[in-house]
């Protein structure tokens, strides 16, 4: 687990922001004033994110996830918890028709794309545990947040696929839209799985609003892989908001985001309007909630033994 660099901002009602490496990114909690039941939970955040890091991480040789990957162990000689969560990615399989997948083309079983949700959701308990009301937390673009920022809904920036240095937009996160997750090939290419659903080559990024953080990265990876149609079924099936950049330069939204429901999103009510979207100024900026750090690169395996 990486250290901890303390941004300390209690003058006033400035924010508490405190940062730290984790899973092969950067997290952050950040509060709207200073609170010192931060720092005293913040062990225990981060050891929630070691944990899960430590058994299902591929890019760790040591891991349980790896030894299944190299077929030094079975997925049923493996702990209740490996068993629970690769259940959990096969319903989430079944329920995206295909388009979300706990398994890679050469067969390894990967579960990343639902385990740094599930520690994301373990670690907002655990700032709820301790008495936290307003927080958000964000691990590689992967954004969950609690209360509001002194009365006013959090807010995520979305990056623009075509320049990142730029956000796309801006999403208020009222209640009960607690999550917000960014699946794109803008990091490290073609990465995500498109072998289930043909037609997904239309989308580069698909960010997701939740009320869960699981829900949010699931389908955000599906809907990027499934494409156009994947999209349209999803948000017609999960209480879901989407928006999707196409590699022609076009974004698509669901009603709720083309009506201003979210304020500051895509900023006029039209189905899709061209890249690069209006600059928003003053927001948490999202980056690609798969993002890893350019030295972190996963074990090589050989196919799975389940």
């Amino acid at each position: 687990m990486g250290g901890t660099r303390s941004d300390d901002h209690r003058a006033g009602d400035a924010p508490m922001i405190r940062t730290f490496a984790t899973m092969g990114t950067v997290a952050s909690v950040r509060l709207p004033s200073g609170d010192a039941r931060l720092d005293a939970v913040l062990p225990s955040v981060q050891a929630v994110f070691a944990a899960v890091d430590e058994r299902f991480s591929l890019y760790r040789s040591d891991s349980e996830a790896s030894r299944i990957a190299r077929g030094e162990l079975s997925l049923t000689a493996s702990s209740a918890a490996m068993r629970n969560r690769y259940a959990e990615a096969l319903a989430w399989r079944d329920a995206t028709g295909g388009a979300f997948t706990p398994h890679r083309p050469d067969g390894v079983v990967d579960l990343s794309g639902v385990v740094k949700a599930v520690a994301i959701a373990a670690a907002g308990a655990v700032l709820d545990a301790a008495g936290i009301e307003d927080w958000l937390l964000n691990v590689g673009g992967d954004v969950l947040v609690r209360g509001s920022e002194g009365g006013v809904p959090w807010q995520a920036g979305i990056v623009d696929p075509a320049d990142r240095s730029a956000l796309l937009t801006a999403l208020a996160l009222p209640a009960p839209r607690r999550a917000v997750a960014t699946s794109g090939i803008g990091e490290r290419g073609e990465h995500i799985w498109r072998r289930a659903v043909p037609g997904g080559q239309d989308l580069v990024q698909v960010t997701v609003a939740a009320a869960d953080i699981v829900t949010a990265d699931v389908l955000a990876t599906a809907i990027l892989a499934g494409g156009p149609a994947t999209l349209d079924d999803l948000a017609d099936r999960f209480d879901i908001d989407v928006l999707a950049a196409t590699h022609d330069g076009v974004l698509l939204a669901t009603p709720g985001l083309r009506s201003g429901e979210f304020s500051g999103s895509l900023l006029e009510p039209r189905p899709d309007v061209e890249l690069p979207g209006v600059e928003v100024k003053g927001v948490h900026q999202v980056a690609l909630s798969d993002s890893i750090s350019a030295d972190r690169q996963p074990e090589e395996h050989v196919r799975s033994t389940i």
